[in-house]
């Protein structure tokens, strides 16, 4: 086999393997997140102090995550993704063996910084990727990390189901996925620094380019985590659906979510991010009119179910555009997964305020708002996007690692 062929090769593998990846740390979320009712009356927490205690994961990811791009440079992208995704995995079993609340905030903030660091790097290495290709894979790898979601989230709802203490659940989650996880390291690119390259900083502001970036990102997660927290009580109290009707709904936009990433990047190769953005946005706006006028159920199913599919591919490509938007991926990709982070965190609690101080109409109709933000600053995704279309050389920067 040639040189050329060769690395070909690897590049495609590598994809695979970073898909892989991705899926590993959706699971991990999706085991966390069903097994949060058990945890709180574990560490017998009330639900104030739950929400207290759940803000940490976003704190610890904040702080650890300019930090990622550093320990890429120090070990090498596979032995940096392989350690970051190790501790990660293993992070899960930390919550369900907290006993109190000092306890689950620490277990968190760490549950949260290894989740932040792993996240920029797998992210550093699939933009890094999708250039070598000169195509678009960053929506199908975000949609590998909702399947993982979803499918780390049937485990968890089974094994809830069957009554299992969630210590013992999430040490074999953790450990099961630690070795799926490592395993698929495995077949990731190998990317070193040059000799004369200088090391990141170990803690920096976000570029500017990072910022415009950014905030169509933090437009595109405020809906999503305003939608994941709060659609199942809108369906509840604003239309006076069953329990089980209002559910439906937050599965439906996860599902919407999921399917939309996977089959994203055909649209994106087709049209280009800032297109697809833009008529992305045209969607959640319609998405999020649906939701608030709505008088019926299917009416405000539907709009959620617009709304996930406007938003899906939003986040992947800000993290793309990042990657290509400066000298330094890690660092601009760790600055717009801060600002992500952050406007995850700020939804759900700035949802309820303005709902305890209006109705949950007036805050959808602030999350319409945000949706109509992607739209109208779409033109920032534009970075290095012609770049990307030029396929790059396989054997551009690929160390030679052949047995």
């Amino acid at each position: 086999m040639s040189a050329v062929l060769y690395e070909r090769h690897e590049v495609r593998r590598a994809r695979y393997a970073v898909a892989a990846v991705f899926a590993v740390h959706g699971a991990v979320t999706g085991s966390f997140a069903t097994r949060v009712p058990w945890i709180q009356d574990h560490a017998s927490v009330s639900a104030g102090q739950l929400g207290l205690a759940l803000a940490f994961p976003a704190l610890g990811a904040s702080l650890a995550m300019p930090l990622a791009g550093r320990v890429s440079h120090r070990f090498g992208a596979r032995t940096a993704l392989r350690g970051l995704i190790s501790l990660w995995t293993l992070s899960l079993a930390l919550p369900a063996l907290a006993p109190n609340l000092p306890t689950l905030c620490l277990a968190l903030f760490v549950y949260g910084a290894t989740a932040g660091m792993a996240d920029v790097a797998m992210n550093a290495l699939g933009v890094e990727i999708e250039n070598r290709l000169g195509r678009s894979i960053m929506s199908g790898l975000h949609g590998m990390w909702s399947a993982g979601a979803l499918i780390g989230a049937a485990g968890g709802t089974l094994a809830a189901h069957l009554g299992s203490d969630a210590r013992l659940h999430h040490v074999l989650a953790a450990a099961t996925l630690t070795v799926v996880g490592v395993g698929a390291c495995r077949w990731v690119l190998d990317l070193r620094p040059t000799e004369d390259e200088e090391p990141p900083p170990r803690f920096a502001l976000p570029p500017r380019s990072a910022l415009l970036i950014g905030a169509v990102g933090f437009c595109a997660v405020f809906a999503e985590g305003a939608s994941l927290d709060w659609s199942a009580v809108y369906l509840r109290d604003e239309l006076g659906t069953s329990d089980g009707l209002a559910a439906a709904s937050t599965t439906g936009f996860m599902l919407t979510m999921a399917v939309a990433r996977l089959v994203g990047d055909s649209v994106v190769n087709r049209f280009g991010a800032v297109r697809t953005v833009r008529a992305g946005g045209v969607l959640a706006v319609l998405g999020g009119v649906l939701i608030v006028v709505a008088e019926h159920p299917v009416t405000a199913m539907t709009g959620f179910a617009l709304l996930g599919l406007g938003i899906a591919v939003v986040v992947p490509l800000c993290f793309a555009a990042a990657g290509r938007s400066g000298p330094n991926p890690s660092q601009a990709i760790a600055g717009v997964a801060t600002i992500t982070y952050t406007s995850g965190l700020v939804a759900p609690s700035a949802i309820g305020t303005l709902a305890q101080a209006t109705s949950l109409v007036v805050s959808f109709g602030l999350v319409t708002v945000l949706a109509g933000g992607l739209a109208g600053f779409a033109g920032v995704l534009r970075a290095g996007e012609k770049d990307r279309l030029k396929v790059t050389p396989p054997s551009a920067g690929v160390p030679d690692r052949r047995p």
